[in-house]
C-alpha cells in the first residue's frame, strides 16, 4: 500500500513521527508534503513491531529522508518511544491529543494558535494522567491545556474500555448511588464488589475520557453492557440516534471543568432510542459552549477536532453546526483519519514547526 500524501502550506525541515501504540502509523515530512504510512496495528504483536520497522526503512528509503528530529509520543513504554530514542538523531516527546489537534493544524495549513478539542479513549497526560477529553490550546509545539471533562473513576483500568457496565458503575458511585450497582448490573459477576472497589480506588484510575464517558452512558442505558471490542457500545448508541435534543441542566462547567453528571444522571431509567437523542444532544451543546468560551478568551475564532470520537457523525456535525452559528470556524480532518492513525501526522508536524522555529 502507498502511503497518504498530504499537502502542507509551506516546505518544512525533514523529520518523522512514530505515531501511537494502536492502529500506528509513521508519518514523513519532506519539503511540502507529508507520507503517512500504511497502518501497522497496534504494537503490541511482534508482526506489528515488524511492520513498524519495515515502513520506517521505507519511508526513508523512498523518500531519501534524513530526518533531522524524530517525534514519538510521551508514553515511555511504547515501542515506538523507545525506537525513536535509540536513533542517532534528536528525539521529541509530543503529548498524544497535543497530537491529535496538531495534525488537524497541518492538513488545514492553519496560521497561529487554536483552540483543540480532542475526544478520545486514552492518551498519556504529562503527570501520568489518563487523558482522553481534552480542551487545548495549541500554536505549533505549544500547547496548554485548558480543561477537561469532569474526571470519572475507570475501575478495571482497560477492562472498562471493553465493559461499559463498569464506567455505569463509576457513574452511580458519583451520583452517591454505589449501592444500586449489584442490583442494577445482576449478570455481571464483580457487581457485587464493584462499589466496594471504586471506594477504596483499588485499580480504578480517574480518567477524563470522552471514550469512557460515552461507554458510562451506554452502560446505563443497558447497551452492550459487555462489548466484543472497545467502541461497539458507542457505535451502536450512535446508530440509534434520530433527533438529538438538549436536556436543560444536564452540564455545568467551572474551572475549566465540563462535567456532564447530570446528563448521565438523566439516562437513568430511559429508554436506550430516548437516551441516545439526549446525550448525543446535549453533549454536543456542552461541547460547544465549552470550546467557545476558550475561543473568546483565546481570542482565537479556529476550533481544531481530533481524536476518535470524531468518527461518530452525529457528534461531528453537530458540532460544526453549533461552532459555525456561534461564529466560529471548525477544523477537522479530512484525509489523515481522526483516531489514532493521524497521530503520526500531528507528531512529524510539531517536530517540524519546532525546528522552524529553533532556526
Amino acid at each position: 500500500m502507498n502511503p497518504i500524501v498530504i499537502p502542507l502550506s509551506r516546505h518544512l525541515p525533514d523529520v518523522l513521527g512514530t505515531g501511537a501504540f494502536l492502529k500506528n502509523t509513521l508519518c514523513a515530512i519532506r519539503g511540502d508534503r507529508a507520507y503517512i504510512s500504511p497502518d501497522n496495528g497496534n504494537l503490541d504483536s511482534a508482526e506489528a513491531i515488524t511492520g513498524f520497522e519495515r515502513s520506517a526503512d521505507n519511508l526513508q528509503a523512498e523518500l531519501g529522508l534524513q530526518p533531522l528530529r524524530i517525534g514519538h509520543d510521551l508514553h515511555p513504554d511504547f515501542f515506538s518511544t523507545r525506537w525513536a530514542q535509540a536513533q542517532a538523531v534528536p528525539a521529541m516527546a509530543v503529548q498524544h491529543h497535543h497530537a491529535h489537534i496538531a495534525a488537524v493544524v497541518a492538513e488545514h495549513g492553519h496560521a497561529g494558535p487554536v483552540v483543540g478539542l480532542a475526544l478520545d479513549g486514552f492518551g498519556l497526560g504529562p503527570d501520568n494522567q489518563s487523558w482522553g477529553g481534552e480542551l487545548l490550546w495549541v500554536d505549533g509545539p505549544e500547547y496548554r491545556r485548558l480543561g477537561h471533562l469532569a474526571l470519572l473513576a475507570q475501575p478495571g483500568g482497560d477492562l472498562a474500555a471493553r465493559q461499559p457496565w463498569r464506567m455505569a458503575a463509576a457513574v452511580l458511585h458519583r451520583l452517591g448511588r454505589g449501592d444500586e450497582i449489584a442490583t442494577r448490573y445482576t449478570a455481571q459477576p464483580a457487581a457485587a464488589m464493584l462499589g466496594r472497589i471504586i471506594a477504596q480506588g483499588v485499580n480504578s484510575p480517574p480518567t477524563s475520557s470522552a471514550g469512557r464517558l460515552f461507554d458510562a452512558a451506554c452502560g446505563l442505558l443497558g447497551i452492550h453492557p459487555v462489548a466484543e471490542f472497545e467502541g461497539q457500545a458507542p457505535m451502536a448508541l450512535e446508530a440509534m440516534v434520530s433527533r438529538p435534543r438538549v436536556l436543560d441542566g444536564g452540564w455545568s462547567i467551572g474551572n475549566g471543568i465540563l462535567d456532564c453528571l447530570p446528563l448521565l444522571a438523566a439516562l437513568l431509567d430511559r429508554q436506550p432510542a430516548d437516551g441516545a437523542d439526549l446525550f448525543h444532544g446535549t453533549l454536543i451543546a456542552a461541547l460547544a459552549q465549552w470550546a467557545a468560551d476558550a475561543a473568546a478568551e483565546a481570542g482565537s475564532d479556529a476550533v481544531a477536532m481530533g481524536g476518535g470520537c470524531f468518527f461518530n457523525k452525529v457528534l461531528r456535525q453537530g458540532l460544526v453546526d453549533a461552532l459555525t452559528a456561534r461564529g466560529l470556524k471548525p477544523l477537522l480532518p479530512v484525509a489523515a483519519s481522526p483516531g489514532d492513525p493521524g497521530v503520526s501526522l500531528g507528531q512529524a508536524w510539531i517536530a517540524a514547526i519546532a525546528l522552524e522555529r529553533a532556526a
